[in-house]
């Protein structure tokens, strides 16, 4: 993502360039169907722009396991903000060497997502985008049928420690819905016997990524892969 690494002119999206500041190798991938990057999910064999990105995530953590000057010893972080912050969620789901992770603005229930409005189920809107998940448009005025929802993306994360942003006034992802999906997330790692390590801040502001939560979320990442030299 080219914001990601100083290209896009949004400061509060650099937090790739921070964190090499702070001494960490970081890869910023591009998202398929965004910023020039056009794969062809149908003739790959994908039904998700979602899961592209996911394979393509976890194809960026091997490349970056080859290179020499990379310790690996105690995992790698993701971190992300909105679209970021929810892939991040999903490929940490699948991916267990991603051993800490950081999503701001990512997320709130699908059930809830502009409260549940079915225009925003239609395909090519919202979630049901190409870029996403196209066939969740299937369960437009029936959200209850959805087959997941993001308590069980975190709580299959568990008990590896998640950050969470989520801003009063994110105009997306309501930070209500963000606290019921983490209870929940956190109920179901328990009925796993795990517990779930997840912190959630509720900044005054929009859809952004705030320094004083970036600050935090370094913090975390430095506790979980340790300060590089």
């Amino acid at each position: 993502s080219k914001v990601v690494v100083g290209l896009g002119q949004s400061p509060d999206d650099e937090y790739g360039v921070e964190l090499v500041r702070r001494g960490f190798v970081v890869l910023a991938p591009p998202y398929p169907c965004l910023a020039g990057y056009e794969p062809d999910l149908a003739q790959l064999g994908y039904a998700s722009g979602t899961m592209k990105a996911i394979w393509d995530n976890v194809r960026g953590l091997d490349l970056l396991a080859s290179l020499p000057f990379v310790a690996t010893n105690r995992g790698f972080g993701c971190i992300g903000h909105s679209l970021g912050g929810h892939n991040g969620l999903f490929t940490a789901a699948f991916e267990p060497r991603i051993t800490v992770v950081v999503s701001s603005c990512g997320f709130d229930s699908f059930r809830d997502y502009y409260e549940g409005d079915p225009a925003v189920w239609h395909p090519e809107r919202g979630w049901c985008q190409t870029r996403y998940m196209l066939r969740l448009a299937h369960y437009r005025g029936r959200l209850e049928a959805l087959p997941f929802d993001f308590p069980e993306v975190l709580a299959l994360i568990a008990p590896r420690p998640v950050y969470v942003s989520a801003p009063k006034g994110d105009s997306n992802f309501r930070w209500r819905s963000v606290d019921r999906v983490v209870a929940e997330a956190r109920a179901l790692a328990a009925a796993g016997g795990v517990a779930a390590q997840i912190t959630v801040e509720h900044p005054e502001s929009p859809h952004r990524f705030p320094p004083e939560q970036r600050k935090k979320a370094y913090r975390l990442i430095e506790d979980a892969l340790g300060r590089p030299n």
